[in-house]
């Protein structure tokens, strides 16, 4: 086997690794174990680009790699456990739907994913392309997440892990993103997570509580 192919293959290895991360996220209910879970995936996100830019040449990729290392795999992990340990949270065991239930649930969207990336996969000419179904599996499997949770900070995390998907589903397909864009992108993350932290202390201090289902409350009044 040589090199070029080797690297092809650990790219697919990524690409599952995000996947199978992606499904535990689905079924744990330990915050923290969530928040490792997300750094994890981070991770395999930053290998991944790596030897896309190795493979392909694209030198942006490299800072693309190294943004996501800082963001992902170091300063918004650290600022959620500095907001789980303010607020004390440690389980979300109110879900909409119970684990054997999400994850099946989370087999037909992956199934689905993948039908509906194979023909965009086909017009990309990316080495990363068949991927790409993974990439959109991902995506649907946080966005999941966020619908079934009932507490804020794991619907963060889910909001994050789909950040996850939909870059890696730019990197599959494109091989990245103009740099710009991605500063833009990376800034947005950033910000969102230290609104969505104040938004969560605040609905600590109103209800004494992390479950989004008391703002039905202000609502109603």
């Amino acid at each position: 086997m040589n090199a070029h192919a080797l690297l092809g293959q650990s790219i697919n290895l990524c690409a599952v690794t995000l996947l199978v991360l992606a499904f535990a996220m689905i079924a744990q209910r330990r915050i923290l174990t969530l928040i490792h879970l997300f750094t994890l995936q981070g991770l395999a996100l930053v290998v991944a680009t790596v030897l896309v830019a190795h493979l392909t040449g694209d030198h942006h990729l490299y800072f693309s790699a190294a943004i996501t290392l800082v963001l992902k795999v170091v300063l918004i992990p650290i600022l959620l456990h500095r907001v789980i340990d303010r607020l004390h949270v440690r389980w979300d065991v109110e879900t909409l739907f119970n684990i054997p239930t999400t994850m099946l649930i989370g087999i037909v969207l992956v199934v689905f994913a993948f039908q509906l990336a194979d023909p965009i996969a086909s017009l990309s000419a990316s080495i990363a392309r068949g991927t790409l179904g993974i990439a959109l599996a991902c995506v649907l499997l946080s966005f999941l997440m966020m619908i079934v949770r009932a507490k804020a900070v794991p619907q963060v995390i889910g909001f994050l892990s789909m950040e996850n998907g939909l870059f890696f589903a730019a990197t599959a397909a494109t091989s990245g993103m103009p740099m710009i864009v991605e500063l833009g992108i990376a800034f947005d993350v950033l910000v969102g997570i230290l609104i969505l932290g104040v938004f969560m202390f605040q609905i600590r201090e109103q209800f004494d509580s992390l479950d989004i289902r008391h703002l039905e409350r202000l609502k109603d009044d």
